[in-house]
C-alpha cells in the first residue's frame, strides 16, 4: 500500500523529515539510494532548477502550467528571486558576464521583438498593398507593385475614378462597370477563401475552461451539484479575429496553449493579406497585435529569464505587443499607452520602459524599411491651415454622441448577431461559407461607391484629405468643389456610413484574421466628413479626424491611448482637444448603453475565462456579497478534501480517486486541500498530484524501495516539494471584495475559505469558479 504523507510536527509520524509522503510495499532496502535517484531524474526533467530549489521551502515547486490554467502570480516571484539569488551568489570574474547578461536579458529581447515585429509589419503592409489593388488591374512594369507606387504622382482614387491613360504603368482589367464589378467580385471571393481556409488550419480543441455540469450554479449564483456529465471542452482557431481577447486573457493569468506559435504567426499573417484585401470592413492593425505578441513569446522562450517563468514572461509580452499598434499606425507613443490601456492588466514601471524600447525599435525599424514609400511614419499626414472656434465645440460633441451611439449599439448588436446568425448548423460548421457569404455582400454594396472600394486604410486616408492644400486633385476634393456634383456627392457619403457601420457589425467575429479599428474609424471618418459639408469656414477634413476617433472610442473604450494615436496617425497636435472631446463624450455615452466594450464582449462570446477587477468590483459593490457565497457545496469539498491522520500518511488508493473526482469536474487548475481535526494543512493542485501518482509513483511501484521508515517492507516517496504549505485564506463572512481584490491583484489560482473565530476550513475558491460566479451575476444584472 501506498501513503501521502503531509508534513506534520507530530512526533509519531514516521516520516523523518515531517513531509508530505507516498508510502508504498517494497521487498528490500538495499535498493532504495538507486530509486531515490530515478525519482529525482524524473521530477529533475520537469522542473527547473529555481522550482527544485523550492522544494525545501513552503511555498513548494510547481510543474509547467497546463493548458487553460491559471499561472501563480506569488510562486513565479518568489521562483525568479530564488534564480536572481542564486545568479548574484556567484562570485569571481568567470561569473561577472552571466550577471550583466542577466541584468540586461529584457533590453535585448524588447529590442529583437520590436526589430522583427517590425520586419514582419513590413512584408504585409507592401504584399496588402499589391494583392488588393490586382483586384482593379495590375502594374505592368513590375507585377508586384501597388497601383500607388506604380502610378507615385497620380491619387489612387483619381485612378480608380478616371482609368485613363495618365498613368501608362497601370493597367485596369477593363473600362466596363459591369465587367469591372465581375472581376472585382471574384478576385474578393478568391481572396476570401484563401484567407478563411488558411485560419481552419489553426483549430484546436481547449479543456474546460468553466466547471462541470456536476459543479455548477443556480439562478442565485450560489453552487449546486448535479449529476450531469463533466465539460468536455471547446474548440477555436488561433488565427481568426484581432487576437486581443485571447492576448488579454493570456496577460491576466491563463495559459491559451500554442496560440503564440510560430505556426499561428505565419497564419495570421497571410490570413490577414487575403482578409483585408477581399475589401471587408476589418483591418490588420488588430491582428498586428496578437503577431507581435506572438514574436514577443518566440523570442522570450529563448530567454532563460522569461522561458521557465509565467510571470515574467507575461511582461515581456506585455512589452511586446505594444509594438504591434506601433507598427500598424506608425505611433510609438500610442502603443505603449495601447498596451498599458487596453491589453494587461499588470503592468509595472520596468514593463513601461520595456514597452517604451520596444515600440521604439519597432518605429525605428518600420521607417528604414519603408513601407509606404513616404519615408514617414505619419500614415495619414494632414494640415489643415484652419482652426477651430468655440462654436465647433458643439459639433464636436455631436461626433461624440454619435460615436457613442454607434460603439454602445454596435457592442449590442454584434453580442446578438454572433448568438444568433453563427448559431446556426450551416454556419456553424462551416466559417469559410460564412466569409464567403459576407464578402459577397460586402461586394455588392461597396463596390458601387467609389470611395468604399478602396482598402480601409486608404478610405481613411482621403476623407481626413484638406481640399484647401495641396492635395486639392483628389476626388474628394472635385466633388466638394463642384455644386452640381455636390449632391450626389453627399449621397456618396451617406452610403458609406451606412454601409461600413452595417457591414462592420456582420463582419466582425468571422474566422479570418481580422480587426474592428480600421472600420471603426472608416464610420467615422464618413460621418465626420458628412457632417463637416455643412460647417462653413472650416476644412471637413477636422471633423472626419475627430469622426473617427469618436467611433472608435465608443467601440473600444479606448481613450488616452487613442488620443495619442490620432495626433501621431495625423500629425495634428493642434486638434489634439478636438479628438479629447470627442473621445470623452463617445465613451460616456456608448457606457450609458453598454458597459462592456468590443473586446470584453468578444471574450465572452468567445468562452475565455478573464477577470477584470475593475467591473467586476462594480458588480460586488453593488449588493452586499460575501465569500461564503462562493463556498462549494459539501459534496464537492468531500471530493476535494484529504483529511490527514496524526501519523500523517493516507492512501494511495484514495488518492487516485480524488484524482479522479478532480478530472471528472473538468477543471485543470483546481486540486486536493489537506486538513488535519479540519484546520488548513496545505494544498496540492492536481498537475502536481497527477505527476506524482502516474510518473513518480509508478516508477516507484515497479522498482524497489525509495526510502526505509523503520520496517523493511515498507518504501515510501516523498510528494511534499509540491505542496503549497502557506495557501492564502480569507474569512467566510468577509465581503466578497476581499476575494475579487485577492484574485485580481494578487493574481491568486486558489484562496482557502476559513470559518469565523474558529479557523476551521470551509471552502476553497479557485480563479475560474470565481469568474464564472461574476459572469452569472453579470447576467442577472
Amino acid at each position: 500500500m501506498a501513503y501521502l504523507a503531509n508534513q506534520l510536527k507530530a512526533p509519531s509520524s514516521s516520516c523523518s523529515n515531517g513531509y508530505l509522503c507516498l508510502v508504498s510495499y517494497v521487498s528490500s532496502c538495499c535498493a532504495e539510494v538507486s530509486h531515490e535517484s530515478d525519482a529525482h531524474s524524473i521530477i529533475s526533467s520537469h522542473l527547473s532548477k529555481e522550482e527544485q530549489l523550492l522544494s525545501d521551502t513552503a511555498v513548494g515547486e510547481r510543474l509547467p502550467y497546463n493548458d487553460y490554467t491559471t499561472i501563480d502570480w506569488l510562486h513565479d516571484l518568489v521562483k525568479d528571486s530564488f534564480r536572481r539569488r542564486a545568479i548574484q551568489s556567484r562570485k569571481g570574474l568567470r561569473y561577472s558576464g552571466s550577471i550583466a547578461f542577466d541584468s540586461c536579458q529584457g533590453w535585448i529581447a524588447v529590442a529583437l521583438i520590436g526589430t522583427l515585429t517590425a520586419c514582419v509589419a513590413f512584408v504585409v503592409d507592401v504584399a496588402v498593398a499589391t494583392v488588393s489593388d490586382w483586384k482593379i488591374g495590375y502594374c505592368s512594369k513590375n507585377i508586384f507593385a501597388s497601383r500607388e507606387s506604380c502610378c507615385t504622382k497620380r491619387s489612387p482614387l483619381v485612378a480608380l475614378a478616371d482609368p485613363g491613360d495618365t498613368c501608362t504603368d497601370w493597367k485596369v482589367w477593363t473600362q466596363n462597370f459591369w465587367t469591372g464589378f465581375a472581376i472585382y467580385g471574384g478576385f474578393a471571393l478568391i481572396f476570401g477563401i484563401i484567407s478563411g481556409s488558411v485560419t481552419m488550419t489553426t483549430k484546436k480543441s481547449l479543456p474546460a475552461a468553466a466547471p462541470g455540469h456536476g459543479d455548477k450554479f443556480q439562478d442565485n449564483g450560489k453552487a449546486s451539484l448535479s449529476p450531469d456529465p463533466p465539460v468536455t471542452g471547446k474548440s477555436m482557431y488561433m488565427a481568426a479575429g484581432s487576437g486581443i481577447p485571447e492576448i488579454k486573457t493570456i496577460l491576466s493569468g491563463f495559459v491559451i496553449p500554442h496560440f503564440l506559435d510560430l505556426r499561428v504567426l505565419v497564419v495570421k499573417a497571410v490570413g490577414s493579406i487575403f482578409a483585408v484585401s477581399t475589401g471587408m470592413c476589418l483591418g490588420k492593425e488588430g491582428p498586428f497585435v496578437h503577431i507581435s505578441t506572438c514574436v514577443a513569446y518566440l523570442v522570450g522562450v529563448h530567454f532563460p529569464k522569461y522561458k521557465e517563468n509565467g510571470r515574467k514572461l507575461r511582461e515581456l509580452l506585455s512589452a511586446g505587443c505594444s509594438s504591434g499598434l506601433s507598427v500598424a499606425f506608425g505611433a510609438p507613443i500610442g502603443g505603449v499607452l495601447f498596451s498599458y490601456e487596453e491589453i494587461s492588466t499588470y503592468f509595472p514601471r520596468k514593463v513601461l520602459w520595456h514597452a517604451f524600447v520596444c515600440s521604439l525599435f519597432a518605429a525605428i525599424t518600420l521607417k528604414a524599411l519603408n513601407p509606404t514609400g513616404t519615408g514617414k511614419l505619419v500614415l495619414f499626414e494632414t494640415n489643415y491651415g484652419t482652426s477651430y472656434r468655440a462654436v465647433h465645440y458643439v459639433v464636436f460633441v455631436i461626433l461624440g454622441i454619435a460615436g457613442g451611439l454607434f460603439g454602445g449599439i454596435f457592442c449590442k448588436a454584434n453580442f446578438l448577431w454572433s448568438k444568433t446568425f453563427r448559431k446556426y448548423n450551416i454556419i456553424k460548421n462551416n466559417p469559410v461559407f460564412e466569409v464567403f457569404l459576407v464578402v459577397f455582400v460586402t461586394v455588392l454594396l461597396q463596390y458601387p461607391n467609389p470611395l468604399t472600394r478602396e482598402p480601409g486604410d486608404i478610405i481613411i486616408k482621403n476623407l481626413l484629405v484638406d481640399c484647401r492644400g495641396t492635395s486639392s486633385e483628389s476626388w474628394v476634393c472635385e466633388k466638394e468643389g463642384s455644386i452640381p456634383e455636390r449632391m450626389g456627392y453627399i449621397g456618396w457619403l451617406i452610403h458609406g456610413t451606412l454601409v461600413k457601420l452595417i457591414l462592420t457589425v456582420i463582419t466582425f467575429g468571422c474566422k479570418v484574421p481580422s480587426g474592428i479599428i480600421i472600420p471603426a474609424l472608416d464610420g467615422g471618418a464618413f460621418f465626420g466628413r458628412l457632417l463637416g459639408q455643412f460647417v462653413p469656414g472650416i476644412s471637413p477634413g477636422i471633423f472626419a479626424m475627430v469622426g473617427a476617433a469618436s467611433f472608435l472610442a465608443g467601440v473600444s473604450r479606448m481613450t488616452i491611448s487613442l488620443a495619442v494615436i490620432m495626433f501621431e496617425l495625423t500629425g495634428e497636435l493642434e486638434y489634439i482637444v478636438p479628438d479629447m472631446i470627442g473621445i470623452m463624450v463617445a465613451k460616456w455615452v456608448a457606457d450609458a448603453l453598454e458597459e462592456e466594450g468590443v473586446y470584453d464582449l468578444a471574450q465572452t462570446v468567445l468562452g475565455h475565462p478573464f477577470l477584470d477587477p475593475e467591473h467586476s468590483m462594480a458588480l460586488v459593490q453593488a449588493e452586499q456579497y460575501l465569500v461564503e457565497e462562493l463556498i462549494p457545496p459539501e459534496q464537492t469539498m468531500k471530493e476535494i478534501t484529504v483529511e490527514v491522520p496524526s501519523m500523517g500518511r493516507v492512501s494511495r488508493r484514495m488518492l487516485s480517486e480524488k484524482l479522479s473526482q478532480l478530472r471528472r469536474r473538468g477543471l485543470i487548475d483546481a486540486g486536493l486541500v489537506l486538513v488535519q481535526d479540519g484546520m488548513l494543512q496545505g494544498y496540492i493542485a492536481e498537475g502536481e498530484l497527477e505527476f506524482g501518482l502516474e510518473e513518480v509513483g509508478k516508477q516507484f511501484e515497479d522498482n524497489a524501495l525509495v526510502r526505509l521508515l523503520g520496517a523493511s517492507e515498507v518504501q515510501e516517496f516523498d510528494l511534499s516539494m509540491f505542496v503549497d504549505r502557506t495557501p492564502l485564506t480569507v474569512c467566510a463572512k468577509a465581503p466578497m471584495e476581499y476575494a475579487v481584490e485577492m484574485f485580481g491583484r494578487l493574481g491568486l489560482r486558489h484562496l482557502c475559505v476559513v470559518e469565523e473565530r474558529t479557523g476551521r476550513l470551509v471552502g476553497v475558491i479557485i480563479k475560474k469558479r470565481l469568474v464564472v460566479w461574476l459572469e452569472s451575476l453579470k447576467q442577472h444584472h
